[in-house]
């Protein structure tokens, strides 16, 4: 949920303005206040670096991953060649990634992006090593800084491993990679206590060996993934703590694995998968941390934990936090907000069920109300009011998109009620038959109609001792406006006048 100060960087990015742009991108990039989104931060980054700012290009290439950027790639390769030009390594690798990956790319812009794949190498970032590597060819060594050791393996036989883990031939890949993480294995065992000091490559190979030995239980699986965890891989910390709760990635206890869980054990693993972005990680701990057989149970923390998987995109987690939230309405301030805000990004992933509690937490209303009769058929006459009196018009402006009673429209503080993502609309304070409830903002043409209506009250005070008056002054600027509304049969089809003459009468 989107806090007053984030609002208003994201009307003044929407209306174009370039440090709005860049703040907001700076805030969904590091989840200040808001859940963590990378593509988030990235569209709006890339709208303050096509307007010209270094500083977002910056950002981009230090923070954006290559799969983040991917989907966009022609559009965002001049911002990291930038942001390489600006001496940054990593975006470097990222550029390479996008241009060398495109047979079309020009010869000019291949070059460059050679030139940040060899900077990236130099500066010691594995993924560029290897893709320095296959772009080099097997005859290539590894580039290294001349304190750094040599590779154990050959970068043939790695090509040869990625190829078959890319193809999803596991049984290929253990051919030829198991024989390697026994190797790794055995001089672990030989270090003892120690543990032993593994390149990025290596711990890659043995999280493989582990995946693909899981569904066989095989011990050496076993042995692959702890060393693989102590290299810091994180699919391994993460397979390693469910290992220790004997559980599976929903949370489940799994029958197939017998013996008493160490929950202890499983909290590390887990909490340092979590730590590298893991929303499955959070989830289990979540589910852990409730359990009444774990010493260190802690509802609070679970909630934390739940969370944490929430912002990382968990749709369950996302599900669960929306639910817990509606429940809670009454204990917290926006509770029902908040709910809205999960539940809408499960909606976003297919849940079924964040469907199913949105329709009973924030019903559309009907289509056919005053709202939309005196705003849909006015014409010219709506034109007209938008001159004399432009805040009556915006109100029926917003009645017409989001259903709104009479009362609502004329009394909606629309400094408040706008929540990001929802509408809030709460007029009990001031209108005795007010009842809070959520209207959702689910299309980009309702967040635009949204932000030019915020827009054009910024400075405008919603209350009684505004410029609209009280709400017997707002009442009667509108029945006079239906009321010239009804008496031009030219603008107002017959089979509306009815309920304009009711709402009249009212």
């Amino acid at each position: 949920m989107a806090n007053r100060e984030t609002l208003g960087l994201i009307k003044g990015a929407r209306a174009g303005d370039v440090a709005c742009q860049l703040a907001l991108g700076r805030v969904y990039l590091f989840g200040q206040g808001v859940p963590q989104s990378l593509p988030t931060a990235l569209h709006w980054l890339a709208r303050a670096a096509q307007e010209g700012s270094q500083e977002a290009c910056m950002l981009i290439g230090t923070h954006v991953p290559f799969e983040v950027a991917r989907p966009a790639a022609q559009a965002l390769i001049p911002y990291y060649a930038q942001a390489f030009d600006a001496g940054l390594a990593q975006a470097g690798l990222v550029l390479a990634q996008l241009v060398l990956g495109h047979p079309g790319s020009c010869d000019t812009l291949r070059a460059t992006a050679r030139r940040g794949l060899e900077a990236a190498a130099a500066a010691g970032l594995p993924d560029a090593r290897w893709l320095l590597s296959l772009q080099d060819g097997a005859a290539a060594p590894l580039v290294r800084h001349a304190a750094e050791p040599a590779s154990d393996i050959d970068v043939t036989l790695y090509a040869a491993l990625e190829q078959a883990w890319s193809s999803g031939d596991h049984a290929g890949f253990l051919a030829q990679g198991l024989p390697l993480a026994r190797e790794l294995l055995q001089r672990q065992a030989a270090a003892g206590a120690r543990t032993l000091a593994l390149d990025a490559q290596q711990v890659l190979l043995l999280s493989r060996c582990a995946q693909a030995l899981a569904p066989a239980g095989d011990a050496e699986g076993w042995q692959c993934c702890e060393l693989a965890a102590h290299g810091g891989d994180r699919t391994a910390q993460l397979e390693l703590g469910l290992g220790y709760a004997r559980m599976d990635a929903q949370g489940q206890r799994l029958a197939t694995r017998h013996g008493a869980a160490n929950f202890k054990r499983a909290v590390r693993w887990l909490t340092q998968a979590g730590e590298q972005g893991l929303a499955e990680a959070w989830f289990v701990l979540s589910r852990i941390y409730t359990k009444p057989e774990f010493s260190q149970r802690n509802v609070v923390e679970a909630h934390c934990c739940l969370e944490r998987a929430a912002d990382l995109g968990h749709a369950p987690a996302q599900l669960e936090c929306g639910m817990h939230a509606w429940r809670n309405r009454r204990e917290g301030v926006n509770s029902d907000v908040r709910a809205a805000y999960w539940l809408l990004q499960a909606q976003a992933q297919g849940s079924r069920e964040a469907e199913a509690a949105l329709a009973r937490i924030a019903p559309r209303g009907e289509p056919g109300d005053w709202g939309q009769c005196g705003a849909v058929h006015a014409g010219a006459h709506l034109r007209q009011l938008g001159q004399n009196h432009p805040l009556l018009a915006a109100r029926l402006e917003l009645a017409r998109w989001f259903h709104l009673s009479r009362a609502e429209a004329l009394l909606l503080d629309v400094h408040a009620a706008d929540q990001g993502h929802c509408l809030l609309v709460d007029i009990s304070a001031t209108h005795g038959r007010g009842k809070r409830r959520l209207v959702l903002v689910r299309t980009a043409q309702e967040r635009q109609v949204l932000d030019q209506v915020a827009r054009l009250f910024e400075r405008v005070d919603c209350g009684v001792t505004g410029p609209e008056g009280n709400y017997r002054q707002r009442l009667y600027r509108l029945k006079c406006y239906l009321t010239e509304l009804e008496l031009s049969q030219e603008h107002v089809p017959q089979e509306h006048a009815p309920q304009e003459r009711q709402f009249l009468a009212a």
